[in-house]
């Protein structure tokens, strides 16, 4: 017997406000079920774990976070700034979700040492997708330096988002500013001789 789809989003909604407001470890499974209204029996007709229950949670705000950036880039016709969309879409993102206080994959990835295999798939599968795309966004831009660029700038998001951890308001502006300037290096590294 599988769960109906209604039951399904009401326990991932209950998971994410509480795992990534509260954090995982400090979430218990019981606080989701109260949350989400169903009982101990349902959850698990779905989710075999708290591990499974989260990395659910973490792909369904993966797809989320992937639309939220296709859109941003979508906004955009100049190549550069199809790249820089990706600030455009953390600040969206952020507004639509208040219940992180960052990202939530730094977060999961910060409470497991040795994290699930489960929850590292999705881990692994989320900073893949970052880099993919940002060296895909970055190839129109820099050419042969794109998968260069592409590791840069995911350092730069990275750090930009846990720059919300220390300071819950801050925005993009200065992450965007580095960036602008990694891509102006690849340009003079890649004019040289």
């Amino acid at each position: 017997m599988t769960m109906r789809a209604g039951t399904e989003r009401k326990l991932l909604d209950a998971a994410e406000d509480l795992f990534f407001a509260h954090g995982i470890a400090a979430t218990s499974v019981d606080a989701v079920l109260e949350r989400a209204g169903v009982s101990s029996a349902t959850l698990y007709r779905g989710f075999p774990s708290k591990e499974a229950l989260v990395a659910a949670t973490l792909e369904r705000r993966q797809q989320d976070w992937l639309h939220t950036w296709t859109a941003a880039v979508a906004r955009r016709t100049d190549p550069l700034d199809r790249l820089l969309a990706v600030f455009d879409a953390l600040d969206d993102f952020r507004t639509r979700s208040a219940a992180s206080r960052w990202c939530a994959f730094l977060g999961a990835a910060s409470e497991y040492a040795d994290a699930p295999a489960a929850i590292r798939v999705v881990l692994d599968a989320e900073s893949e997708a970052l880099r993919t795309r940002l060296t895909a966004l970055a190839e129109p831009v820099v050419g042969t330096r794109a998968a260069v660029l592409g590791e840069q700038l995911l350092l730069v998001v990275s750090g930009a988002l846990a720059m919300r951890l220390r300071e819950p308001g801050h925005d993009t502006a200065v992450a965007r500013d580095v960036a602008r300037s990694l891509v102006a290096r690849s340009l003079v590294v890649q004019g040289s001789p």
